[in-house]
């Protein structure tokens, strides 16, 4: 089976900033750009950070009615809405991915650090990319019968070494839906797992009888 590498969804003309570019230089690139986020590099173009519409609110939030402003206890020159520099105002360090991982590693990345967008790097840690979420669930948008022939030919045939005619798939808007039957009840769940691991397959239901039941469980 073959996953899709994050070069092929990556942006590669990614928008960045030094380090020291300007509070209103950041917001003029996002503006000039049509982005939501820029790289923070330094001059060899290795990324420091990413500074987001996000990063950039605490300024104009911190800039409220100055009477309700009053009772605050703490100053209003605090964290990011004090920052005047990308280095001040940017997330960081960056969260960076390699061209060469696959969707699921990216994804898994983002969702256990908790970032909408990984900056990518070759090996010599330079810039070379940017990929966000909506890259990734781009795999959902493949073409059902793409799918349908990569778990026929890749997971069935190739992969598992089985009759064709055995097991029949069906897929509709992703969702898969096996039939037919295989020789031993251990291989129905070995089955289900790697077609759940085929890129754009959203669900597996599995109606699949068996010869042997070699579980030990009965039924």
């Amino acid at each position: 089976m073959r996953h899709r590498e994050v070069r092929e969804l990556m942006t590669r003309e990614v928008v960045t900033v030094p380090r020291h570019a300007t509070f209103k230089d950041v917001v003029r690139t996002l503006a000039e750009h049509d982005v939501s986020a820029v790289a923070v590099t330094d001059p060899a173009g290795h990324p420091l950070g990413v500074i987001s519409e996000g990063d950039l609110l605490p300024k104009p939030a911190d800039q409220g009615d100055w009477f309700r402003s009053l009772p605050k206890p703490e100053p209003w020159e605090s964290g990011k809405a004090a920052g005047t520099r990308a280095e001040e105002l940017m997330s960081g360090p960056a969260v960076c991915a390699r061209p060469d991982w696959t969707v699921a590693e990216a994804a898994r990345l983002m969702e256990s650090q908790r970032v909408k967008r990984l900056l990518v790097v070759d090996e010599g840690d330079v810039l070379v990319g940017i990929v966000t979420r909506g890259d990734l669930l781009r795999v959902f948008l493949r073409d059902d019968d793409a799918i349908r022939h990569e778990i026929t030919g890749d997971v069935l045939d190739r992969t598992l070494h089985l009759d064709p005619a055995a097991v029949s798939v069906d897929v509709v808007d992703g969702q898969v839906t096996l039939r037919g039957a295989v020789g031993f009840r251990s291989l129905i769940p070995v089955i289900e797992r790697l077609c759940r691991t085929v890129d754009g397959v959203v669900r597996v239901t599995e109606k699949l009888a068996w010869e042997t039941d070699d579980t030990g469980t009965g039924g």
